[in-house]
């Protein structure tokens, strides 16, 4: 995908044009259209598209137009841009081939909205505007009295990292090892040599922190964050700096992988086995697996980073396919904190029911408030209760819309679905037979809120949850109480888990997470190991607390084998003892996956559509090395009104799946046609969940 050679020369071209076209559609990948002069791939323009005009991508090398049918022109050419580059147009196209996507779908989507609408004059005062912005102070750094002296674990990994100038790296750091730090530095050298750097974490609410940091090392750069919480013109700004190379660093989440940035010299991927870096909706790309190509690609460095591997990098830095180097210990030589398992079998129960927060664990609380220590108790459930419920009739807040209950919020005394948004004022008397004694089941966030604040008078109890952070800026300012010593107790949900440095933080307790123990998917266990780690690691950042430090786990199985490496901080053994089952179970990554998706307003439309899929399948040459089950529903099958069916494919080698996915799926366009009723079907290359 190299640009055009020689000069601009004028007359009929016909060019390939990648549009925003979804992979259903009855279009080619690359539409022909008609240019006056050369155009360079890589080159934004508008095309007539229908009635309407669309942004696209000049996709290919031009060739002189042809006599034969009578080309649409290209209606306007942004000039004032520099064409994307030819590292940039390769990502893009792997990505959209790897997950089954038009190229000119993912390639636009990926593009600032701003972007997408501008023409070239806006473009072009947008550009003149940000081009005149006075450059930031001269390049620097940080001196060298003020960063922290490295550990001899952080000085080994760091030479290590020198050493390998293009390798991908797994750095396996205990919570508090200075994992960002080994980042700092490693970026600093990247700098100076006039490279740019990205680095990827997997929620927005870590974003300001990592660029406090990063900006407070590196002053004299420019740096720029990526992601949905920018407004349209910040995005693109942002997006605009990194292209032109005017952007040192970009951080940013999942989508600042596809940044365009000319000077690419290392990708750091913070927390890389959060699944937050998969894409759930329309091209459902990994983030990080995409950092590891476009590394593999550009012949750049990419880091990863975590406590908790996921098992899929675990298994390929087993294998020697990337490298990997461990921080074992904290800073400061400080102490893990100690696990300690709470056995709710043996609690005495009140009126049958057990209490929100076990005596002796309370207790632990009480000692850290006298000791002006902070605790954290962890609760994944957001809300008041998981449902209401009629103790007459045993009538439940089932959603109308949804396969699912409506949660109970006592703050603005409503029932909402947190799958469609449907909400309702509670319901005065049971819906069904009218009794007046209708009440909550379980405990949420918020519950556990009122309950602690009424067992620990004078305590100062906050929370923090989807839903306490709804307001701009209410995140950073519950977070900036919590690390200004205002907040004696935070309730949370995995929001708080990772990623947070509470120097005040000398207990964290997890209440009640045994429903993961139990669940059909695979990789459940997996996850509630990395957040009960990551939870664990609030507690006992500052190493003059860290001998004091604990984690308590209320749990009804302490005996699981995932507690018991818990309790011994042992990842390694966890992860060997999870990838035996997978791979005996041929689970990836021992496997690979996708999964078809289906839905319609009728559970039997999608499950016909499927069924052909699947018969259709039985008949192409490639499914031999493929496994098509029978169609399923989700684990919440009905969503908005809508019915969802699924149909897991398997395979035991990657190339294999995709070759038979590059036969199947075209046809499935053709079938959809014979299924009145069905809304929509999508696949899912490497799904997280199924």
């Amino acid at each position: 995908m190299s640009d055009v050679e020689g000069p601009v020369t004028t007359g009929r071209h016909c060019v390939a044009v990648a549009v925003e076209t979804p992979h259903h559609a009855a279009l080619e990948a690359l539409l022909d259209y008609e240019a006056t002069h050369a155009l360079a791939p890589g080159t934004l323009v508008r095309v007539p598209l229908g009635r309407h005009e669309r942004p696209g991508i000049v996709w290919a090398r031009q060739r002189p137009a042809a006599a034969g049918p009578v080309l649409r022109p290209v209606s306007e050419v942004l000039e004032g841009l520099p064409p994307l580059s030819a590292h940039w147009m390769a990502l893009v196209a792997f990505a959209a081939a790897y997950y089954q996507r038009h190229v000119g779908e993912l390639a636009l989507t990926v593009l600032p909205p701003e972007l997408r609408r501008s023409d070239d004059r806006q473009l072009g005062r947008r550009l003149t505007r940000l081009l005149r912005e006075p450059e930031v102070a001269a390049p620097g750094a940080a001196a060298a009295a003020d960063m922290p002296a490295l550990s001899v674990e952080q000085a080994a990994a760091l030479a290590a990292l020198q050493a390998d100038a293009s390798g991908t790296t797994l750095l396996h750091g205990v919570t508090g090892s200075g994992k960002t730090e080994v980042y700092l530095r490693l970026a600093a050298q990247v700098l100076a040599a006039g490279r740019q750097v990205l680095v990827l974490v997997p929620e927005i609410n870590l974003t300001p922190q990592l660029e406090a940091r990063f900006a407070a090392r590196f002053p004299g750069r420019r740096l720029v964050s990526l992601h949905s919480a920018l407004t349209p013109a910040q995005r693109l700004n942002h997006w605009l700096l990194a292209h032109l190379g005017r952007a040192d660093l970009v951080l940013g989440t999942r989508l600042a992988v596809f940044a365009p940035m000319p000077r690419l010299g290392l990708v750091v991927v913070d927390e890389e086995h959060d699944a937050s870096f998969k894409q759930q909706e329309g091209a459902r790309y990994s983030a990080r697996d995409l950092a590891v190509w476009r590394g593999q690609n550009e012949q750049v460095p990419v880091l990863l980073g975590s406590a908790t591997p996921s098992l899929e990098t675990w298994q390929r830095a087993e294998q020697g396919r990337y490298q990997r180097l461990t921080l074992a210990t904290r800073i400061g030589a400080g102490a893990m904190p100690r696990v300690r398992l709470l056995d709710t079998r043996q609690l005495p129960r009140q009126r049958g029911v057990l209490p929100a927060v076990a005596a002796p664990l309370l207790d632990a609380v009480r000692q850290r408030i006298a000791r002006g220590e902070q605790s954290l108790l962890l609760l994944n459930r957001r809300g008041y209760a998981p449902v209401l419920h009629c103790h007459h009739c045993s009538w439940k807040s089932g959603c109308p819309h949804c396969s699912a209950w409506r949660v109970f919020h006592k703050a603005d005394r409503t029932l909402r679905c947190h799958h469609c948004g449907f909400a309702e004022p509670v319901p005065r008397a049971c819906p069904d037979c009218g009794n007046l004694d209708i009440a909550p089941l379980g405990r949420g966030t918020e519950k556990l809120e009122e309950q602690l604040a009424a067992l620990l008078p004078g305590a100062r109890v906050a929370r923090i949850d989807a839903d306490s952070t709804r307001h701009k800026g209410a995140l950073e300012s519950q977070l900036g109480a919590v690390h200004d010593g205002e907040v004696d107790v935070l309730v949370g949900t995995q929001m708080v888990a990772k990623g947070h440095d509470f120097r005040r933080m000398t207990l964290v307790a997890a209440i009640d997470p045994d429903g993961a123990l139990y669940s059909s998917d695979f990789r459940a266990g997996e996850r509630l190991f990395a957040l009960l780690m990551q939870a664990g690691g609030r507690a006992g950042r500052s190493a003059e607390q860290a001998a004091a430090s604990e984690m308590w786990v209320q749990t009804a199985s302490p005996e699981h084998p995932l507690y018991q490496a818990l309790v011994k901080h042992d990842f390694s053994a966890f992860a060997a003892s999870q990838l035996a089952e997978r791979r005996s179970a041929g689970l990836p990554p021992y496997s690979s996956l996708a999964l078809v998706r289906a839905e319609a307003r009728e559970a039997a439309v999608a499950t016909a559509f499927l069924q052909a899929a699947s018969e259709a399948a039985a008949a192409l040459a490639e499914g031999g090395a493929v496994s098509v089950y029978p169609p399923v529903p989700p684990a919440v099958p009905r969503v908005a009104g809508v019915e969802r069916m699924q149909m897991l494919l398997e395979s035991a080698s990657r190339p294999a799946l995709q070759r038979f996915l590059s036969a199947w799926l075209p046809g499935l366009q053709a079938l959809r046609k014979q299924h009145k009723g069905l809304a929509r079907w999508a696949v899912d290359v490497d799904p997280l969940v199924i």
